[in-house]
């Protein structure tokens, strides 16, 4: 790890150097934000780590379904009690937020590996991870139905406390592991031309480090956190710090993802690529905090827990604003676009109206409450929209044709305006009071306005399940369309 930190240090140096070195003084070429082309040999493999994320969206859709009527008013009623809202909780959230955010990060990042010798062992252990990772998120979803045990609703990686749940979570992270070490060692080189493509490898390069810190703090924390303790606060502690660093790795992507889709849609972005990768090395910066709050804390202390928050505070706050105003302005101005334009610009607006919609209601938390689930609901679901028309914009590339019509423009509307009333709705009954993480009579919903509220809740929820589904649909149907045009 330390070696590849070195390189992107390195790469950072070349690049802000360089910045406006390719560009006369007073030009006005906008700098062009491009992802890494896919190369043949990457093709099957970023195919694949697709195909996982798909099935990790279909799969946490269904386990939506149950969870969203278990928290309807009256339809709970013909539901079973809480432990079955609990344990489609934990799978949904682990797959929707683990293995869609994988599945998506393998593909990016397997078109940001270096080729070089020893190709032949470089491809054994990307394979070995993608298959890792596969086994792992089909063994999370049926231990639901043949050894649920006690559901966990811990931060970040809820669980179902039972050794067919764990087992599947540790080769899970077993393949992760072997992901993020191949991404680490073999980088594709960033040259010292300041330009748009090298500041989003260099993006790319920073979420992996990122996804590395938050791995040695899992680790770190498996081997000092009590076994003894309660499941809830055991597993709590366990994966506090490393989410934390988590949020980092979703959050630099997200923002690679902006920029991306702001330039395909045409948008002249006014931010150089040397300001570009200044905002993402604070970002990558930020996440350093995360180790070093394991060296000067104890894990169970509240100071610990604290100093994660503010990190993570921090470092999204500085990077994200500047990017987000740069693109809002680049994308405003857009008026005619091409059919294949069009639901790459309906991803990116949705994926900032909800991101920022979550940061928002961040602010106005106060105690634990359905409020707390509307924010990280709001900032998890704005990364999703981003990586999906990430996913619209690379079909081509894949071999594949790219998506366009009506269906694929308001997929990414229905998608983020359901999740947009589900968290209103959270909003509106957290200010009345209402508990987080529980549903049925658990909810204890006393007013007309609490129960108007978590049935909007419902409504909206629905409405992105169908959205999320939708998404599914309209990339089958770009695959059966065949290939690209010249591919």
């Amino acid at each position: 790890m330390s070696t590849f930190v070195s390189s992107v240090a390195t790469s950072a140096a070349r690049c802000a150097a360089g910045a406006g070195a390719g560009v006369p003084r007073g030009a006005a070429a906008p700098a062009q934000y491009t992802l890494p082309a896919v190369a043949a040999a990457q093709r099957t493999l970023a195919r694949s780590w697709l195909a996982l994320a798909l099935a990790a969206l279909v799969g946490s859709g269904l386990f939506s379904v149950l969870l969203v009527l278990a928290r309807t008013p009256h339809v709970n009623a013909w539901l079973p009690a809480g432990d079955f809202f609990r344990v489609a909780l934990v799978v949904h959230v682990d797959l929707s937020v683990l293995v869609w955010f994988v599945g998506v990060a393998g593909l990016l990042w397997s078109l940001n590996l270096r080729a070089s010798a020893p190709a032949r062992l470089s491809t054994r252990a990307a394979w070995a991870a993608w298959a890792l990772c596969a086994l792992g998120a089909a063994g999370m979803a049926a231990a639901a139905f043949v050894d649920p045990g006690t559901p966990v609703m811990a931060n970040y990686v809820p669980m179902l406390d039972s050794a067919t749940f764990r087992s599947a979570v540790l080769v899970f992270g077993a393949g992760a592991l072997v992901l993020v070490v191949l991404s680490l060692a073999r980088p594709a080189a960033v040259g010292p031309a300041p330009d748009g493509t090298a500041a989003l490898r260099f993006g790319l390069h920073a979420s992996v480090v990122a996804a590395a810190v938050a791995l040695v703090a899992f680790a770190w924390a498996l081997a000092v956190v009590p076994r003894a303790l309660p499941a809830k606060a055991y597993y709590e502690i366990l994966f506090w710090g490393g989410g934390h660093a988590l949020q980092f790795t979703w959050t630099l992507l997200m923002l690679v993802g902006w920029l991306a889709l702001a330039h395909a849609c045409g948008g002249r972005i006014p931010l150089t690529p040397r300001v570009v990768l200044l905002l993402f090395l604070v970002a990558l910066a930020s996440v350093f905090v995360t180790p070093l709050a394991y060296l000067v804390h104890d894990v169970s202390t509240v100071e610990h827990r604290d100093m994660h928050t503010w990190g993570m505070r921090f470092g999204g706050g500085v990077a994200i604003l500047p990017v987000a105003l740069a693109v809002a302005v680049a994308v405003w101005p857009l008026r005619r676009l091409a059919p294949t334009q069009r639901p790459l610009r309906a991803a990116l607006l949705a994926s900032m109206l909800l991101f920022i919609a979550g940061g928002l209601i961040g602010l106005t938390i106060n105690g634990s409450n359905v409020k707390i689930p509307a924010h990280y609901h709001g900032c998890i679901v704005g990364v999703t929209l981003a990586l999906m028309g990430l996913v619209l914009h690379l079909l081509p590339q894949l071999g594949w044709q790219a998506p366009a019509g009506r269906l694929a423009v308001w997929q990414p509307w229905l998608y983020g305006v359901g999740q947009l009333l589900h968290i209103v709705g959270l909003v509106w009954s957290g200010g009345y009071g209402v508990q987080r993480k529980v549903a049925g009579s658990e909810q204890v919903l006393r007013s007309t306005a609490e129960v108007a509220g978590m049935g909007l809740m419902g409504l909206g929820g629905l409405l992105a399940i169908a959205g999320g589904l939708l998404f599914v649909v309209v990339v089958l149907r770009a695959m059966r369309a065949g290939a690209a045009p010249g591919r």
